[in-house]
């Protein structure tokens, strides 16, 4: 008797601890009219001021500006219930960047610096209104509109965008102990959830939608981050679905910080520029990587790994596995060519500078209906290098191209085109071919063209 009167106790002092701080009881109309800016922070700051707790959202339609969350803080937005991004650019504050460069940055709708214990998480919307944004920079309908049809107040604002960026949706820097879950998120106005210099993430469950075409709104970008799950997404948007990052050129180097020990699993990735996209700012490295069980419809690429000289980094230990793809544009890209004047015959020092692809596994992965299998290309000074294909099936308009590549293992491979040989290379070499085949032989036309 005594035990189970112990714990009661306890368990009442746990949930008595723990504050629910529900928005409209500190002043959210919740609307969509009325700015709930204010009404917000005073509820994240009364749940702080108890030492953590939820902020609450019932139903209803939340027009406000960047939110700022705070250590031991759940953000929980019920079904029914709508968080608006405010239009207006005053109502985001500027940030300085991480990167020590001098510049600042919108704040995201919803914000987290140097915190820990976070979640934010609900069966309801997140709505960046990112219309408003894609406006004021001259792509109102995604395509971009000329400067003689903008108005001198959209102008200005182009300026301001072109300066310090668009809010991202959810973004959280040098954070960790992190879930984002369940939660719908919609029309953010550029990348929809950034880990930035953050460890321990996971991101669950989360619907994301963005307008196709709509610039730059990609879906989950880890960067310069450590031990994160990406699992149990929908993802359907304007740019990239995820992409691992880890800072530009020189201040990405000098940071050092790769994204590391990610694990993408059992997500469904829809029409975005990649399913999986590593880079091209990737220059304090990208390493251990793990995809499996996801399904690609409709992207632009499926795999896609990507940089350019100048960017320098290491990208390395990616095991991709059990993988369906449909209609996806180039099943396989991994280029050290994304942009730039360059050509793969050109040939520069190896530096610091230099981008370094290598140890890549791909495995019992199908593409249907690719217009091609993919490309590989390395750099003539330092080659893509060690990377295996096993038990992938491809059916596709054109084959796989190598360029500039060494130690690369086809194991029961199956490339089917429409036209022209499997694979095609050029500057490779130690290519093991011995298991790979075709059941679309074309007269006159060789499996391999070395």
């Amino acid at each position: 008797m005594i035990t189970k009167l112990l714990f009661s106790l306890c368990a009442f002092a746990t949930l008595a601890s723990a504050a629910v701080c529900n928005v409209r009881d500190h002043g959210a109309a919740g609307d969509g009219k009325q700015k709930d800016t204010a009404a917000i922070a005073r509820a994240i700051e009364k749940c702080a001021q108890a030492g953590g707790g939820t902020v609450e959202f019932p139903p209803g339609r939340y027009l406000t500006g960047a939110i700022t969350l705070k250590s031991n803080i759940t953000l929980d937005v019920n079904a029914g219930a709508t968080i608006l991004g405010s239009p207006d650019t005053e109502d985001y504050p500027l940030h300085p960047t991480v990167w020590g460069d001098g510049r600042e940055e919108y704040s995201a709708l919803i914000y987290a610096e140097d915190v820990e214990n976070i979640t934010i998480r609900g069966r309801g919307t997140i709505d960046g209104q990112g219309q408003n944004w894609w406006r004021r920079m001259g792509r109102p309908g995604g395509a971009r509109a000329p400067q003689v049809q903008r108005t001198p107040g959209e102008l200005a604002d182009m300026q301001k965008i072109a300066a310090h960026g668009r809010p991202m949706l959810i973004r959280l820097v040098r954070s960790k102990f992190v879930v984002i879950e369940q939660l719908h998120l919609i029309n953010s106005p550029m990348w929809t959830i950034h880990p930035l210099l953050c460890e321990f993430v996971r991101i669950d469950g989360v619907t994301i939608q963005n307008p196709v075409p709509s610039p730059n709104t990609d879906g989950i970008n880890p960067e310069s981050s450590r031990n994160v799950q990406i699992i149990n997404n929908r993802i359907d948007v304007g740019d990239d679905c995820v992409t691992l990052k880890s800072g530009m050129n020189e201040l990405g180097r000098k940071m050092g910080r790769p994204d590391e020990n990610i694990t993408i699993s059992n997500n469904v990735m829809l029409r975005g520029h990649g399913g999986v996209t590593i880079g091209s700012e990737m220059s304090g490295g990208v390493r251990n990587v793990v995809v499996s069980n996801n399904v690609f419809q409709g992207t632009d690429v499926g795999i896609r790994v990507k940089a350019q000289r100048g960017r320098g980094g290491v990208v390395e230990g990616l095991t991709v596995s059990n993988i369906v793809m449909q209609d996806v544009v180039s099943a396989f890209t991994i280029t050290t060519f994304y942009m730039g004047r360059d050509k793969p015959e050109d040939v520069f020092p190896v530096d610091e500078g230099t981008p370094r692809f290598r140890d890549f596994h791909f495995s019992n992965i199908t593409a249907r209906g690719s217009r091609t299998a993919g490309q590989i290309t390395g750099l003539k000074e330092l080659a893509v290098e060690n990377i295996t294909f096993d038990n992938v099936r491809i059916q596709a308009q054109t084959g796989i191209t190598c360029t500039s590549a060494k130690d690369i293992a086809f194991r029961d491979v199956v490339i089917d085109t429409d036209k022209g040989p499997a694979l095609t290379m050029t500057n490779c070499s130690s290519v093991d071919t011995s298991r790979l085949s075709t059941r679309t032989k074309h007269e006159g036309v060789p499996l391999v063209v070395p």
